[in-house]
């Protein structure tokens, strides 16, 4: 297949809006494709970072149009987060207030992002199904018919969200694969890309398949390939999966579906990131995983696309955060049947945060805050010689008659515990609640040797993901 030629540059816009769309597309040479060739388009090149800055366009300019946005009112949307920052990006800049309502499982950079442009965000539960008062599409519809000036979006029934990817999205691919697309995959987070990407296809004579990548967990592959919701599930993957059909999503278009696990998006949106150099979200990696298993089965050359929704950067404390993903059982790690199973930051990794004895306590404080964590081990010459926390460092602010300046100049080792609740690696589960009953830290030795802390929060963690 030979590609057409684009043109390199452009010239300059006026607004960022101007640059929604057109997105590049590039072939993946380092994945093993099976007798396939593989192109992903790169939906992250839009300025809002994802695919979602088509569908706001297209949902606001019908808004308009038909009346329902009115000049300096607000627009309401449940959103896994990309849709509510292209709506937050469109919308600002053209007057209007954003409100929305997101999951409390979505990443923190999507929420800052949000709150920094401008947006007024409300989280909510992720674990109650459709239907329920506190699920976001419910509490969404809700909070806009309280506002006076509010505008559902609705991107989950609005036509105007399949509509964007027939005008664009699917002409781009025909246009960028000179017609010769065998395969089309996609997720199903409001239906819309999946939906109008297969209209259009259609609709100019293609014969290519539409697969439908979807999370386990999710419902929606077992609609397409047994014809009734598969079992419901949690998974990590933000923005595509649901436990119900959206109104905008077509499956009657839709040719074959694939269950991913989590763990093989995440390994697959890794692999990427290492082998072809692409930053891409979580939901990229459910698509790139199933596009993979499509690509490897077949017989023949084909030429399959699929796409990267948004960057990674809105994923970095997530899917690229190995401790994280230890805490998630999703990362690869040895079990050894003893209390290191339950630490997920090992120091002989370099994971653990920690302070010497001669630090001073500002340099301390300065550490515990930028990692999040309430306590630091002390380590001098690579052994553990004590723990310092927040009541130890307040303790300090509180007693001593000097200057607050002189007081955070104080070294670590005046001020620091040194009866240690300390367990040997190979000691029972059963030995950490005498500490958590002191309201203490355990501290993990394998000898003399420092291995680590844990929490009541780690043991709970461990026990949740082993049931």
């Amino acid at each position: 297949m030979s590609l057409p030629v684009l043109p390199a540059l452009t010239a300059p816009v006026a607004s960022p809006l101007d640059l929604i769309g057109r997105t590049p597309m590039v072939e993946a040479t380092r994945l093993d494709t099976g007798p396939c060739r593989l192109f992903l388009k790169l939906e992250s090149q839009n300025p809002g970072g994802s695919i979602k800055d088509r569908i706001a366009i297209s949902m606001l300019d019908a808004a308009e149009r038909e009346g329902w946005l009115k000049p300096g009112g607000t627009i309401v949307e449940a959103t896994a987060g990309n849709t509510g920052l292209a709506l937050t990006l469109v919308g600002r800049a053209r007057g209007y207030k954003v409100l929305l309502v997101i999951p409390d499982k979505m990443s923190k950079e999507k929420i800052q992002h949000l709150r920094a442009m401008g947006a007024d965000v409300r989280l909510t539960r992720s674990d109650v199904p459709h239907g329920h008062p506190e699920y976001y599409t419910d509490m969404a519809e809700r909070l806009a018919q309280q506002l006076p000036d509010g505008f559902y979006v609705n991107q989950f029934a609005n036509v105007a969200n399949a509509e964007a990817h027939v005008k664009t999205t699917g002409p781009e691919i025909w246009e960028q694969t000179a017609g010769s697309v065998d395969a089309f995959v996609a997720g199903i987070g409001s239906g819309g890309t999946i939906t109008g990407v297969a209209q259009y296809l259609k609709s100019v004579g293609s014969d290519a398949q539409i697969v439908l990548a979807d999370p386990v967990g999710s419902t929606l592959a077992g609609i397409v390939n047994e014809g009734v919701p598969g079992p419901e599930g949690s998974y990590t993957v933000e923005g595509i999966g649901q436990n119900f059909v959206p109104d905008t999503a077509d499956m009657s278009l839709i040719d074959k579906a694939y269950s991913i696990p989590d763990a093989e998006a995440i390994a697959t949106v890794r692999e990427l990131l290492l082998k072809e150099g692409i930053l891409a979200g979580s939901s990229s990696g459910t698509l790139i995983a199933a596009a993979l298993r499509w690509c490897r089965e077949q017989t023949e050359p084909k030429v399959c696309v699929t796409l990267v929704c948004d960057t990674g950067a809105k994923y970095l404390s997530k899917v690229y955060n190995d401790a994280w993903l230890a805490d998630q059982g999703l990362g690869e790690r040895d079990i050894h049947g003893d209390l290191s199973d339950l630490i997920s930051r090992k120091y002989a990794k370099g994971d653990v945060v920690s302070a010497g004895p001669g630090d001073t306590l500002d340099t301390a404080f300065k550490r515990m805050r930028s990692a999040d964590v309430s306590q630091l081990p002390i380590i001098d010459d690579g052994r553990l010689v004590g723990i310092i926390d927040e009541s130890d460092i307040v303790h300090v602010m509180n007693t001593d008659a000097i200057t607050r300046e002189a007081r955070f100049k104080k070294p670590v080792g005046d001020v620091m515990t040194r009866d240690l609740d300390t367990l040997q690696v190979n000691e029972p589960l059963d030995a950490l609640i005498p500490i958590f009953d002191r309201d203490r830290v355990a501290l993990v030795l394998d000898g003399e040797q420092f291995v680590g802390l844990i929490t009541r929060t780690d043991l709970i963690n461990h026990l949740s993901l082993n049931r």
